[in-house]
C-alpha cells in the first residue's frame, strides 16, 4: 500500500500592522498656536484695517474732546492705484470734510489728527479766520473760535499778521492736502508746518468707541510711571468720568 504524502496548509498572510495613534497636541502648544494666530491677526487688523487712537489735546473741539478714543479706518483711504483694488475694496479718495490721522510731517513717529480742507490743485485763503476756497468761502458748521470773528468788511486790508486771522492765498499742491483742525483758534496745523503729503494718511477716524474726561496734561508725560498713574486714575474714576454719552458716536 502506497503512502501518500501528507498536503501542508499555506502560511497565513501576516495582518497589517494597525495604524499609530494620532499623537494628541500638547496643552502648551495649543496654547501658543491659539496666541499665535490671535497676534498675527491682531497685527493685520492694525496694520491694515483699523487702529485705535486718542486725542490728546483740543484742536480738534468740540467736535472731538481730549480722552476720546478712536477707531481708524486704514482701508477706505489706503493709497490704492490698481483699478481691480478700487473695484474689489471699500478705497476713495481724500475728500473734503474728512477727519484723518496721518504722520506730523516735522516728525513722522508723531501721529496727528486734523480735517482736510484743501484738495490738490484748489487755491486756498484766511481772511478774517474765514476759510475760502477758489475765492468761494466755505461752509464749516464744525468749526469753533475761543474768539469769534470780527466780521468787518475792512479786513481785507493788511491789519494783521496772526496766521489764525490771514493766510494765504496759496494753491495746494499736486498729491498733497491743506489740513486744519476744528479748534481754529488752538490748533497746530498746515497754517504753520505746510501741505500734507497724502502718503503721510494713515486713515480716516471712524467712530468714538470710549471717552474719558481728561485734560491736555495728562498726556504729556511718558514711561512706565506714567502709563501706571494712568491705569490707577482710569480704574479709580472709570465710573464717574466715561462720558457716557460719546461711546460709539461717529466722527463727523
Amino acid at each position: 500500500m502506497k503512502h501518500q504524502k501528507a498536503k501542508t496548509a499555506a502560511p497565513a498572510a501576516a495582518a497589517p500592522p494597525a495604524p499609530a495613534a494620532p499623537r494628541r497636541k500638547s496643552t502648551v502648544r495649543e496654547y501658543f498656536e491659539a496666541l499665535a494666530t490671535a497676534v498675527i491677526l491682531a497685527l493685520f487688523v492694525r496694520t491694515f484695517v483699523v487702529q485705535a487712537f486718542k486725542i490728546p489735546t483740543g484742536s480738534m473741539e468740540n467736535n472731538l474732546l481730549i480722552g476720546d478714543h478712536l477707531l481708524v479706518n486704514k482701508m477706505v483711504l489706503a493709497p490704492s492705484p490698481a483699478a481691480v483694488d478700487r473695484l474689489l475694496l471699500p478705497v476713495r479718495d481724500v475728500r473734503r470734510g474728512d477727519v484723518v490721522v496721518f504722520k506730523y510731517p516735522e516728525d513722522p513717529e508723531r501721529d496727528f489728527i486734523k480735517r482736510v480742507i484743501g484738495l490738490p490743485g484748489e487755491t486756498l485763503e484766511v481772511r478774517d479766520k474765514r476759510v475760502y476756497v477758489d475765492g468761494r468761502p466755505l461752509d464749516e458748521p464744525y468749526v469753533h473760535y475761543l474768539v469769534p470773528p470780527s466780521g468787518s468788511a475792512q479786513f481785507n486790508e493788511v491789519t494783521s499778521y496772526d496766521l489764525r486771522e490771514r493766510y494765504g492765498p496759496v494753491t495746494v499742491p499736486t498729491g498733497q492736502y491743506f489740513v486744519m483742525g476744528d479748534n481754529r483758534d488752538n490748533s497746530q496745523d498746515s497754517r504753520y508746518w505746510g501741505f500734507l503729503p497724502r502718503e503721510y494718511i494713515k486713515g480716516r477716524a471712524l467712530m468714538i468707541y470710549w471717552s474719558y474726561e481728561s485734560r491736555s496734561e495728562d498726556y504729556v508725560e511718558n514711561g512706565l510711571a506714567a502709563s501706571l498713574r494712568r491705569l490707577v486714575n482710569v480704574a479709580t474714576h472709570f465710573v464717574t468720568r466715561t462720558r457716557w454719552s460719546r461711546i460709539f458716536d461717529p466722527v463727523r
